[in-house]
This record gives C-alpha cells, structure tokens and sequence, in this order.
C-alpha cells in the first residue's frame, strides 16, 4: 500500500454517509498518535471555562483519580469509534457517558463547547504538527460524527459544518476563558498525569515542553508563566519534525485504538464497557445534589 492510498480510499467514500467510517480510519490508521494527543489537550483546554474546571475539581475525579478519569473518558470516547453508534459496545459507551453527565448540573452551553473541542483540536493538530493536512472529506467526516454523538448525548443547537464548530469554540472561549483557584488544581493535576508517564526525573522537561505546546489564552486562563520563545519554538519544531519522519514511513495495516496506548495504565487485564467511568450517587462528596430550579449544592 503506497503512503497516500488511505486519503484516496477517504476521498471516494461519502462524509456525510460514511461519516464515521472515515473518521476510524483517520484516527485509527492515519493519525492515530496525533489524534490521541489532540483529544488530551481538547479535554485539558476545558478546565478553563471555569464552571466546568470547578465541576472537575469537586467531582475529585481528576485531582484524585487523575488517570482512573483519563483512562474511563479515552475508553468510552474510542469504543464508539472502534464499534459504531449501533453497535452492542457503542450503545453501552453512550449510555454510560450519559449516565454520568445527568447526574451533575451542566449547562448545554458547556457540553457543547466540550463536543466543539472534540472537532476543531484534533484538526489544528494535526494540521501544525501531523504528517499530512486533513482533506476537506475528513473535516467534514469528523464534523458528521461528532453531531451524531451529540446528538445522543441530548446536546442542543450543535454546529451543522466544521467552521461552525470552530466558531462556536473560538467564541466560547474568548467569552468564557478565566483564572479559577480549582480549575488550575486540576490543570496541575493533569500535567502530572503526562509527567508520570515517564521517568521521574524527565518531569520537569515534560511539563515544560507540554506547556510549550499551549496558546496564549490557555497559559493566561490558568496563570502560567508561558516558555521562553526559543523553547515553545524548539519543542513545536520537534513535534514537526516527528510528523515529517512519519511521512516517511509505510502506511499503518492495522489499526490502533485507545484501548492499546500504553498510556492506559487501569485495566490491565481488559475491561467491560458497562464498568467504565463513576456512578455518582447524590449526597456523597463529588456529586451535587440537585434542587428545584437546577442550583447544586455540594
């Protein structure tokens, strides 16, 4: 199979009907890596929209469970991708995501600005630093998906075209950007998450290239003091470099879904979809309990 074959066998499939089938085969063997880094740093851009930071840190979910959270979200999330909507697996993954997001009080506002993320992250990504561009199909692919999976969540007014969604992100967040104590709790919690995926002694380099790798709002939102300028340059630059050497490269054969990242550290002897994620019950530290007119209280 030539390096190209894949963007030619996406460019005669239908983005509006094979939608997802594109999308698996972008995120699975085209970019598989890459995509696995943008959807962290699309998850991690929303604790700066400060109603959902400070969720995060009350839930405790990722402050005290920091990888248990990032290993449930990455599998529920992928197991739609590698099943399918209407699959036994893709039903059981909706359902959870959806029982957990009912049990907190969050506006649709802020869950589809977290869908926005979904769309737009992976292709600036990709787009900077992934060793080909996306093709127009897939932008439109992802897009489809992406409102599919709204949709199931229950989420109102979803962008109907990627630059919809793109809008809607940029907006939300120049409205919504803001320091907040729990949020930036949470932020450093993730970044030791990355750290520790790695020798103890490389940490300080990691969080300093993955700061790198931030925008300005970003760093201003959580009051980060932003990399030297030589620094954000030679770490983007690297990253670069890495998508020109996987140009070079044959094409996957195979492909790789979440459930085999070696940043998956929770199951170890595999998982049951059903089991994935929290039951927060109401009362309990983490879970506001609800009240008439939709106010929270923890």
């Amino acid at each position: 199979m030539k390096r190209f074959a894949r963007l030619e066998q996406i460019r005669r499939m239908d983005p509006y009907r094979d939608a997802s089938e594109i999308y698996r085969l972008t995120s699975a063997y085209e970019f598989p890596w890459d995509h696995t880094r943008a959807l962290e740093l699309a998850l991690y851009r929303t604790y700066a929209v400060p109603s959902i930071g400070r969720l995060l840190a009350e839930t405790a979910e990722l402050t005290d469970r920091t990888q248990k959270r990032y290993d449930d979200t990455s599998l529920l999330l992928d197991t739609v991708v590698e099943h399918g909507f209407d699959s036994t697996q893709g039903r059981t993954a909706i359902r959870r995501i959806n029982q957990m997001h009912r049990s907190y009080d969050i506006s649709n506002d802020d869950m589809r600005y977290v869908l926005c993320t979904f769309v737009v992250m992976p292709k600036r990504w990709i787009d900077a630093y992934g060793w080909r561009r996306l093709s127009r199909h897939e932008r439109v692919a992802t897009s489809v998906h992406y409102r599919t999976l709204g949709r199931h969540m229950g989420i109102k007014d979803i962008p109907e075209t990627y630059e919809e969604f793109e809008a809607c992100l940029d907006a939300y967040e120049e409205t919504h950007f803001a320091w907040d104590e729990d949020a930036r709790r949470v932020s450093d919690a993730t970044l030791a998450l990355m750290a520790s995926w790695y020798p103890r002694p490389l940490a300080p380099l990691l969080r300093t290239a993955t700061l790198a790798l931030l925008d300005e709002p970003l760093l201003h939102a959580f009051r980060y003091t932003p990399p030297s300028p030589a620094v954000r340059t030679l770490v983007r630059r690297a990253v670069r470099m890495r998508g020109r050497a996987v140009r070079l490269l044959p094409p996957r054969r195979a492909p790789h879904f979440a459930r085999q990242n070696w940043e998956i550290k929770s199951y170890p002897d595999g998982f049951e979809v059903n089991d994935l994620g929290t039951r927060p019950v109401p009362g309990l530290r983490g879970c506001p309990v609800r009240h008439p007119g939709g106010s929270a209280a923890q």
